[in-house]
């Protein structure tokens, strides 16, 4: 009995020792099912950089235009070639470097071209 004179409840006290039990192995069982956040998830993608890194610098060539001139330089294709002042000139590539691109012209002198004097080209319509 308590002080006020009623009869007082052991179960409330005294917790039941197979209760503990659960409780003990329902916090194991959360702790063993915890993900662990060093390992990746299983949806990402493994090839993909961490997220502080830097972005890799492209490469300088592509080769696609290596190989648009050596197609073009093969088959002796007529071009024209427009300036960035808007003159336009026709012939055939002879040869290309990094700076420059050579035009052979029929009734008319061959020309060093500067790449960064070429507005565009297009293949010349009379082929």
């Amino acid at each position: 009995m308590d002080n006020r004179g009623s009869p007082v409840r052991t179960s409330s006290i005294i917790p039941n020792p197979n209760e503990a039990h659960m409780v003990d192995d329902r916090r194991v069982d959360s702790l063993i099912r915890r993900p662990s956040r060093n390992l990746p998830a299983e949806g990402k993608d493994p090839n993909r950089r961490p997220s502080g890194g830097k972005k890799s610098t492209p490469p300088d060539q592509t080769n696609a235009e290596q190989f648009y001139y050596s197609k073009q330089m093969q088959s002796k294709t007529p071009m024209v070639v427009v300036l960035t002042d808007g003159e336009q000139l026709e012939g055939v590539i002879e040869w290309y470097d990094r700076e420059c691109l050579k035009l052979n012209r029929n009734g008319a002198p061959n020309l060093l071209l500067f790449k960064r004097c070429i507005k565009y080209m297009y293949k010349a319509e009379g082929e």
